[in-house]
């Protein structure tokens, strides 16, 4: 696929308007029990911004502990993973390092981050990206030797069994504190600039360390994006895990348990001969590249890993069904999140329903969704673009093909058995990819769920990075629900 013209001149003329990209500085301050860390970034020539992040509840002893050299190097790298956001929109080909080392190795990791991180971005603006020279990281300072990584010699405070969980608002995270819960395994919640759903998770688990951070973006970005600058997708997900690993350090846990799930490794479409993942940051490959790095440059004593990822969203979904006291307060629909709604009308509202359908009863349904999704003949291209039968695979979380295949058959099957009408949604669905010319007759027994659902529900995901013990909880969760 080639690049559209028009987006070609803005791209050729802004690089060469915007040369260079420069991270400047950083700067700390202390606020009662909270580290606000500032960063100056400035595309050249003269455009500067000035975004923050803010880390409150560290401890006395954290503070008296800490060395000055390792919240400095924390800092920087937080205002690493801040370079994306602020550089798409130039996409200027020389990225300059100013306020920290980094050596070859980092700077080669950074530029893996940037181009693989980015592929959306690239792929929706036609940004032909693939060139050699297209971006080069450049630092002005080498790396050292030994980073100043906190403990190096001592140990530092903080009960190795404590968890940081990043909660969104959906429904992932909620299995993963309610799984800890049932182990009374000491957790935290972390959250960014949380929005209803979040703050109601957290309510509603009964979590005592809610651990809010906040993130302020300088509007001089969102002016640029008014003025016609590039804009678009960004590895959101990378900067949790920079971010929570940051705050795992400060506030005394000892591992960060994320919420990503084996489907995301799947990616969207191909493009420039790359494949492009809206989930990239999520994804095994990612999860593996940044635990090297954390463990080299961070933080070497701080297990960051994600709970969910042996299963598929299906099964996950599977197991949220039971966790009634959340379903009528979680969000996975992002259109509708500053409202706290589901909006009825996205990819990713059509494939939470989905999954959730074959599992709950009509009136848990209409509890979460208000709204019979399946009885939306107009969401039929929605649906196609779930089940491989369009162009591409929607920028959202949603899941691999073959269990949103297994999602829509379990729907179908629950209904038949039940002796009820299909809805107009489930029989364009049907007609398209699920009956393969077999009479409905056949589906009717819900307990056979044929080969692509049944090995799905009960499939179990070698790679990944759990902990033991932790595994074997999880594992016994996919048992209780299968029985």
């Amino acid at each position: 696929m080639t690049a559209q013209p028009e987006t070609s001149e803005t791209l050729a003329a802004l690089r060469t308007r915007h040369p260079r990209f420069i991270y400047r500085s950083y700067h700390l301050s202390r606020s009662g029990d909270a580290l606000k860390i500032g960063f100056e970034f400035e595309t050249e020539p003269g455009i500067i911004f000035h975004p923050d992040l803010t880390i409150p509840g560290i401890a006395p002893s954290t503070w008296e502990q800490c060395p000055p050299e390792v919240l400095n190097n924390l800092a920087f790298h937080l205002g690493l993973m801040e370079i994306p956001s602020y550089w798409k929109a130039t996409c200027s080909p020389e990225i300059v390092v100013e306020a920290g080392p980094l050596d070859e190795w980092q700077r080669t990791w950074w530029t893996d981050l940037l181009i693989n991180g980015m592929t959306e971005f690239f792929y929706v603006n036609r940004i032909p990206f693939t060139a050699p020279d297209f971006v080069t990281i450049r630092a002005s300072h080498p790396g050292t030797a030994a980073p100043p990584i906190w403990p190096r010699d001592a140990q530092r405070s903080g009960s190795p069994g404590r968890i940081l969980v990043p909660i969104g608002g959906g429904k992932d995270s909620i299995v993963t504190i309610e799984t800890l819960k049932k182990h009374a395994v000491p957790f935290g919640c972390f959250s960014l600039n949380p929005m209803g759903a979040a703050r109601d998770i957290v309510r509603v688990s009964g979590c005592r360390a809610d651990h809010v951070i906040t993130r302020r973006i300088d509007d001089t970005l969102l002016r640029l994006n008014a003025e016609g600058y590039l804009n678009g997708h960004t590895p959101f997900s990378a900067l949790i895990a920079f971010l929570s690993v940051t705050s795992a350090v400060l506030l005394g846990y000892r591992r960060v348990a994320v919420s990503y799930e084996r489907s995301s490794n799947e990616g969207n479409v191909s493009y420039c001969g790359r494949e492009i993942n809206h989930q990239y940051a999520k994804t095994f490959e990612f999860e593996q590249k940044f635990r090297a790095y954390a463990a080299t440059y961070l933080a070497p004593d701080v297990d960051f890993f994600s709970f969910l990822r042996p299963l598929y969203e299906l099964q996950i979904a599977r197991l949220f069904a039971r966790l009634t006291p959340y379903h009528a307060i979680f969000r996975s629909c992002n259109r509708g999140l500053k409202q706290n709604v589901w909006c009825h009308n996205c990819p990713k509202c059509l494939f939470v329903y989905a999954a959730l359908f074959p599992f709950l009863e009509p009136d848990a349904m209409r509890t979460i969704f208000s709204e019979d999704l399946f009885a939306r003949e107009d969401l039929a291209q929605t649906a196609f673009q779930l089940l491989n039968l369009a162009e591409q695979k929607p920028f959202e979380c949603v899941g691999a093909f073959e269990e949103n295949i297994a999602a829509f058959d379990l729907s179908i099957r629950k209904l038949r058995a039940a002796g009820q009408p299909l809805p107009p949604l489930l029989r364009l669905v049907e007609a398209q990819i699920l009956r393969n010319g077999t009479d409905p007759a056949d589906l009717a027994d819900p307990t056979d769920h044929g080969w692509r659902v049944h090995p799905l529900l009960t499939s179990w995901n070698e790679q990944h990075a759990l902990p033991e013990e932790l595994a074997g909880w999880l594992r016994a969760e996919l048992d209780e629900a299968s029985q």
